[in-house]
């Protein structure tokens, strides 16, 4: 059957205006504001804004870390994020030195095969640019449609890779039109840092943002901009949490280059006093780049608002407290890095940017949907409600407010981070592909509804 969305004000990343959508299938057919499809079921969007679904760039789900695996799988995070109004996620597939790339690919397609309740993609770690990697990416890209590749410039002994492995990644991605990412701390400093706290004895959650300071961030933001200069290629810098990672990437795009920033929630609204609260719940705010001091949000807002970070992922990376950030206490480093954020981060970029003057309603859509969707490859399937788009719709009312609450949350965790904090603007209906997955805030989508998005190579924005 055909569906009428009418009555509501469509909001994309350049207008805003009354008119009514007619879907057929999985596509949208019509705009306008004298439709006729007497066969169609109405949907009434009254005092509703009829906004592109979200797509989350930056998501862990099913994923190993620090000896346990986090809490959301592909069914029960996919099925949040569309509670929070996201259609599309992007995930991080990793992979380990020695194992064919391909190999890991098929492990996280089959992670989301059969549970994924919206449309994914997916992102593929490099920590190894041998020869064989190196040829091998061509049908990575090509063929499997995985077009970004992802860096890890920290975690030493564990995801770290090196200056060469950086710089041959990014000579091989301009050559295939690939999107480089970086996770940019210096992990080499953050490791003499960290076995310098533990042997005086701080082993408290706070030292894990003591010993990942800003500057470490900074620089390798730095050293990554450089190498992408010098090998003429393209970057994305995931997580930017500090001012001295947006000074270095807006003094990059000030010459013209290739270099593009997200940011998440938790840095715009959260800050490094919480992991400073007592009986060791400040491990609930571990993840990495850390939280940092509160000055750093309005650097970071602005920074949206200007252009300089184009984009918000949640990077989702859910632990319980309860025995898995408890693997940490005594010591910091062994607290599972990562937190619940998929299904909170549309609302909280709305109720703390739209509703309080920082970044515009427009900006919102572009910033949560359709700047990821042209970053990625994505576009014009995803990323906006157009003639020919994916009928991937959110109905949000502006004027709901709630409190954020793990009592009332849809990710498998036993914690919120934003616990408490209360927001106006709310997801009231989403739909995949023209088939409702929340339905006036009540979950009728299916395990397995969600297809993986084989997505087209790095165009410019």
């Amino acid at each position: 059957m055909k569906k009428w969305i009418r009555n509501g004000t469509i909001v994309t990343a350049s207008d805003t205006y009354q008119a009514d959508v007619l879907i057929d299938g999985e596509k949208v057919v019509a705009i306008g504001t004298d439709l006729q499809a007497t066969d169609a079921e109405v949907i009434d969007a009254t005092g509703y804004y009829v906004l592109p679904g979200g797509i989350d760039p930056h998501t862990h789900l099913d994923m190993p870390f620090g000896g346990t695996v986090t809490s959301d799988n592909f069914f029960t995070g996919t099925k949040a994020a569309a509670f929070g109004g996201t259609t599309s996620i992007i995930d991080f597939c990793l992979t380990s030195k020695g194992e064919s790339l391909h190999s890991a690919i098929a492990t996280w397609h089959e992670k989301a095969r059969g549970k994924a309740v919206i449309d994914y993609g997916f992102h593929l770690m490099v920590s190894d640019a041998n020869d064989h990697v190196l040829e091998e990416l061509e049908s990575v890209v090509n063929n499997e449609g995985i077009t970004s590749l992802k860096v890890f410039m920290a975690y030493k002994n564990v995801l770290m890779a090196d200056d060469e492995t950086l710089f041959k990644t990014l000579i091989r991605a301009r050559e295939l039109g690939a999107l480089v990412q970086v996770h940019a701390e210096n992990g080499d400093v953050i490791d003499y840092l960290t076995r310098k706290a533990l042997a005086q004895g701080n082993t408290d959650p706070i030292y894990h943002a003591y010993t990942r300071p800003p500057e470490a961030e900074g620089e390798a933001t730095g050293r990554a901009i450089a190498l992408t200069a010098l090998a003429d290629a393209q970057l994305y810098v995931v997580h930017v949490s500090c001012a001295d990672a947006v000074r270095r990437i807006a003094e990059a795009r000030e010459k013209g280059w290739n270099v593009y920033g997200e940011t998440c929630p938790q840095y715009l609204v959260l800050d490094i006093t919480a992991l400073e609260k007592p009986d060791f719940q400040g491990a609930k705010y571990v993840w990495s780049p850390p939280l940092r001091e509160k000055w750093n949000q309005d650097v970071l807002w602005s920074a949206l608002k200007n252009g300089i970070l184009q984009t918000v992922g949640s990077d989702h990376c859910a632990f319980n407290f309860s025995g898995q950030k408890e693997l940490g206490r005594g010591d910091f480093t062994k607290i599972p890095n990562g937190g619940p954020i998929i299904e909170d981060r549309m609302t909280i970029l709305f109720s703390e940017g739209v509703r309080k003057g920082k970044i515009s309603l427009n900006q919102f859509v572009d910033i949560t949907s359709t700047k990821v969707a042209k970053l990625f490859g994505m576009f014009p399937q995803k990323g906006t409600i157009a003639v020919g788009s994916d009928a991937d719709i959110v109905l949000f009312d502006p004027t709901a407010e709630r409190t954020i609450s793990v009592e009332t949350h849809h990710m498998n965790v036993d914690y919120n981070p934003f616990e408490g904090m209360q927001v106006c603007g709310d997801v009231i209906s989403v739909l995949s592909r023209g088939s409702f997955v929340v339905r006036d805030k009540q979950f009728v989508g299916h395990a397995g509804a969600g297809r993986f998005v084989k997505r087209s190579t790095f165009a410019r924005p």
